[in-house]
């Protein structure tokens, strides 16, 4: 593990600006009043706190540069993972600092650093929380723009279940869309990529480039990382029939994967990815499908302040 001299910025953190998915699982309908207890808890604080709701997709990081543009002190997401990672992509390198009131279909950031899921509880406990400097991922490939995240780069089969994944059906049922992707995906032989990270090369079927234990809110599969750690860990699946993943789960659930046949569990800064014959993969982020085929992932340093509960800073 390669930890950093954790960077805790002095700040103070009054004038607040909260970007929030009107859509989102956890806000919709009935659910809107916990994001006004939420500001209700901010500004009996003494917080002064505004709304910023997004109209449409990819909005949410425009929203971003005019929060900072406007001088806030703290830019809140109110959302899923997905809005999350849509804010942060655009405030990366900026000095606003940056929190979540997690309030969507899936909350890795919440369950991985021990905040409520539900918005109208975080509120509280981020009064607490410290807002520390840390590094994020970042996905490259030619002819895109780069795309930074701030959880994990997920490749082969996690992002074929994303990029085919049934928005209909994730409106209705939320996460558990997810596992019936995943279902699907039974008796099915993945495409097979080559993953390099440092001086190692691996033939693979799935891999995870993460920053975090969490994954999807349910187990863990990268063991050991961090979000204040400056690399990812990086774990690799080389087999590629259905059978072999679900024994992959299994290892997962049973804490062996280390010592799995097939499996290689390594730590690096950069994952380089190209297709093994004609054979096209797919990538995610942060639950988001971003590309097909040969990649780069890497850590960018220093790149935005999170505000993180004093018990995950330690």
């Amino acid at each position: 593990m390669n930890s950093i001299g954790l960077k805790i910025i002095a700040h103070s953190l009054q004038r607040i600006a909260i970007i929030f998915n009107p859509f989102a699982g956890g806000l919709k309908g009935p659910n809107r009043a916990r994001l006004d207890a939420a500001v209700d808890t901010l500004k009996r604080a003494g917080r002064t706190v505004e709304l910023f709701p997004t109209t449409g997709p990819n909005m949410a990081g425009e929203l971003g540069r005019v929060a900072i543009d406007r001088d806030f002190d703290l830019l809140l997401a109110a959302g899923g993972d997905g809005t999350i990672n849509e804010v942060l992509n655009g405030i990366v390198g900026s000095q606003i600092v940056f929190g979540a009131l997690p309030s969507g279909t899936a909350n890795v950031l919440a369950n991985e650093v021990g905040l409520s899921g539900r918005p109208d509880r975080a509120a509280g406990e981020l009064l607490g929380a410290v807002p520390v400097r840390i590094g994020v991922g970042a996905f490259d490939q030619t002819g895109q723009a780069r795309r930074h995240f701030l959880l994990m780069a997920g490749v082969g089969l996690d992002a074929r279940i994303v990029h085919e994944l049934d928005l209909d059906l994730k409106k209705k049922i939320g996460k558990l869309s997810y596992w019936h992707g995943g279902f699907k995906q039974l008796g099915r032989d993945m495409p097979r990529f080559r993953i390099r990270v440092g001086e190692v090369e691996r033939e693979a079927s799935f891999a995870l480039v993460s920053r975090v234990r969490n994954y999807g809110g349910d187990f863990e599969i990268a063991k050991s990382v961090r979000l204040t750690d400056s690399d990812f860990e990086i774990v690799i699946q080389e087999k590629q029939h259905g059978l072999d993943f679900v024994k992959f789960v299994a290892n997962v659930a049973l804490n062996r994967l280390k010592h799995a046949d097939g499996v290689t569990v390594l730590r690096g800064t950069e994952a380089v990815l190209t297709p093994v014959g004609t054979g096209e993969f797919h990538v995610q982020t942060d639950g988001e499908a971003v590309g097909v085929g040969a990649s780069r992932i890497s850590m960018v340093p220093d790149a935005v302040t999170l505000l993180l509960p004093k018990k995950y800073v330690g």
